[in-house]
């Protein structure tokens, strides 16, 4: 894998799975080849975040294609610095994340956010939940955060949820 053009490689896959979403195709299974896994296991991504983001796209206009970029380059920078370009095996099941009605100082979803971006970064998404989902970009929306830069804060937490909270709370419009 060539890791400098890596990001027009990630785009020209967001694309062309846009355009088969489009045509009718469905399924993660169907839309990327051998060669196309390898590389996007080479940024610690899956063909399932891929084909979340690009099916999100195709039926109501978002995420677009520099969102799901600079997601994928948040987990791709935490996949090579902080697991050394290791997968740790895992997939947390969704089931055991907190509810959507779930809230911290009284900001709902907000714990079920933190969850979920902790185990995008560890690549430990069930297939079933997608980082970046509507309810996700309506809550990120509504605090004006970027889904990528939320990312960033809660690596930059050291676990630390209070840090995550204090900083949510401070863009309450």
């Amino acid at each position: 894998m060539t890791h400098y053009h890596w990001t027009n490689t990630f785009g020209a896959l967001f694309n062309r799975a846009v355009t088969k979403y489009q045509q009718g195709a469905r399924g993660a299974e169907h839309f990327f080849t051998a060669a196309d896994r390898e590389f996007l296991a080479a940024i610690g991504h899956t063909a399932q975040e891929l084909y979340d983001f690009a099916e999100d796209a195709a039926a109501g206009g978002e995420p677009d294609a520099g969102t799901a970029l600079t997601v994928a380059a948040v987990r791709r920078d935490y996949f090579l610095v902080a697991q050394h370009g290791r997968f740790t095996g895992r997939a947390q099941p969704t089931a055991t994340l907190p509810a959507k009605t779930a809230a911290v100082d009284g900001i709902e979803w907000l714990p079920r956010l933190i969850e979920k971006a902790k185990r995008k970064l560890a690549g430990e998404m069930a297939a079933d939940l997608m980082f970046g989902c509507g309810g996700d970009r309506a809550f990120l929306r509504q605090f004006d955060i970027h889904p990528a830069d939320f990312l960033r804060h809660v690596w930059a937490a050291g676990g630390d949820d209070r840090k995550i909270i204090d900083w949510v709370k401070g863009k309450a419009k």
